[in-house]
């Protein structure tokens, strides 16, 4: 196992509160030891105890998908809603205020490529995409605000800072999502992207 880091994370407090670890903000040995426990278990690399973005969104994906009932943020409305919280990085699905597709990982716009928030609907689907603009694949489209899509990725979603706008998620999510929308379902979109 690599050596525990020293250095208190940016989501030191969450990560404490997660673990259940004395809430106080500042790393200490035990802490290091608790969170690179957890790292180690659920396959975080490099497990190095800092409590750091890509263990936020581990754990905030599993709270999530453990506690779908408790989500906030997307309103109750009629008919499919897909919802995106960028305050959390999560995307689910309601038909008629229940939920029917869980809380699945999202990478959104980065700062200066912000992904717009507010009611939308999908506007077009194009399964197999090409991005002349960013030279990249785009799996499963689903525009939402004029060049902005839901779609597929085939790279890690904690390895970058964000997307051109794009709400991107794991490959096996957005055909899952594929088969479940259809041109004009509804989006809401709250929150921003966290920076840390």
């Amino acid at each position: 196992m690599p050596r525990c880091s020293r250095s208190t994370g940016p989501y030191q407090r969450f990560v404490e509160r997660y673990l259940k670890l004395k809430v106080d903000g500042r790393q200490s040995p035990s802490d290091c030891l608790a969170i690179q426990k957890y790292q180690t278990a659920v396959g975080i690399y490099p497990n190095s105890g800092f409590a750091g973005p890509v263990t936020w969104k581990v754990m905030t994906l599993r709270w999530a998908q453990k506690h779908p009932d408790r989500l906030r943020g997307c309103p109750t409305a009629r008919g499919k809603v897909v919802c995106m919280d960028l305050n959390r990085q999560l995307l689910w699905v309601t038909n008629n205020g229940r939920m029917v597709y869980k809380p699945v990982p999202v990478r959104t716009g980065k700062p200066g490529y912000e992904t717009r928030t507010g009611w939308n609907r999908i506007t077009n689907r194009v399964r197999h995409e090409w991005s002349r603009l960013y030279e990249s694949p785009m799996p499963f489209s689903q525009y939402f605000n004029g060049g902005q899509a839901i779609h597929g990725v085939y790279d890690d979603l904690y390895t970058t800072s964000g997307s051109h706008g794009c709400v991107n998620l794991e490959y096996q999510d957005a055909a899952r999502l594929w088969k479940l929308l259809r041109q004009g379902d509804r989006v809401y979109s709250w929150g921003r992207k966290p920076n840390p």
